[in-house]
């Protein structure tokens, strides 16, 4: 389940991508948000900027995929998989 922390980087959006072979459009299925919504969001640096609401849908349907975030602690921000990768919904 998702821990409710806002602090998820675009970094870390498009690194948990790629760590599950999603292109833009299967985290936008599985997050029940728009491409464009995605498009925009990882256009960015830093924390992920947009609607509270949207960006834990985003984090939700990663966490669910296997990701885990990491915070900082012990060397910074990132992803790592839990489990294999599965495909969106």
């Amino acid at each position: 389940m998702t821990n409710q922390r806002l602090m998820l980087h675009t970094e870390q959006i498009r690194a948990a991508r790629s760590l599950l072979g999603w292109k833009q459009s299967d985290l936008a299925d599985a997050a029940d948000v728009g491409i464009a919504t995605i498009q925009r969001i990882e256009k960015g640096h830093g924390p992920a900027s947009g609607n509270y609401t949207t960006v834990l849908k985003i984090q939700a349907a990663l966490e669910k995929a296997g990701i885990e975030f990491t915070d900082g602690e012990g060397g910074g921000i990132g992803v790592r998989l839990k489990r294999p990768p599965t495909k969106a919904r």
